[in-house]
């Protein structure tokens, strides 16, 4: 089998900390069940104040209020101002993970990041992400999120690459399942170490050696 020759990073719990793990410490702080919050952003699909926000439909100040209602209606009241606050504190890029970029743009492969993102979190302001990746796709510009195989298509056609020969990377199981089923391949990130052993797998080289 030949050897990928482009990979797309998710950005947050892979290229940069989890927002997973800050929304569960906020969890574990307010006191509700483990896991509500992700279970009532999957259980709001589409029409959900976090996909809308994720889709650029609403601003940060405006998912606050509509996001708190959600939650409070499900039967747990937060503040999602609160743990959005400690979303964006995790979020410091993983200096292994910067470097293994760094190698594999050496090696003349082509990366992309491609993020679940939202209007006003800085994401779009952060100069480091134009010089790391060659093409950034972000979801609150695109309005279109993960797991939609559209937004997964448009990365494609921005690296000019095919989906057999690249890799994704994601921390969230549901957003790798449309990559397998466009021919990617994949790697669901549970911590760095595990993540950068089997991309240097796949990929066929080293990738802690700065550059």
């Amino acid at each position: 089998m030949s050897r990928p020759n482009a990979v797309i990073f998710d950005l947050g719990g892979v290229v940069m900390g989890s927002p997973l793990h800050a929304i569960a410490a906020y969890e574990r702080a307010i006191a509700i069940p483990s896991g509500f919050v992700n279970r009532h952003v999957v259980a709001t699909g589409a029409a959900g104040a976090w996909s809308r926000l994720e889709r650029g439909e609403v601003s940060l100040d405006g998912f606050y209020p509509l996001f708190d209602a959600e939650c409070a209606a499900a039967g747990h009241a937060l503040s999602a101002r609160a743990m959005m606050e400690r979303i964006a504190i995790a979020a410091q890029p993983r200096p292994r993970m910067l470097t293994a970029i760094r190698s594999i743009r050496a090696r003349g492969l082509r990366t992309a990041a491609l993020t679940n993102n939202w209007l006003g979190d800085g994401t779009r302001q952060r100069d480091w992400l134009g010089e790391v990746f060659e093409v950034v796709i972000e979801s609150a510009v695109e309005g279109l999120r993960k797991p939609d195989p559209r937004i997964y298509q448009i990365a494609l056609a921005r690296l000019g690459v095919a989906a057999a020969e690249t890799v994704f990377l994601d921390d969230i199981g549901r957003n790798l399942k449309p990559a397998r089923e466009l021919g990617m391949w994949t790697i669901k990130v549970e911590d760095e170490a595990q993540a950068l052993g089997e991309l240097a797998q796949a990929l066929g080289f080293a990738l802690d050696e700065a550059v």
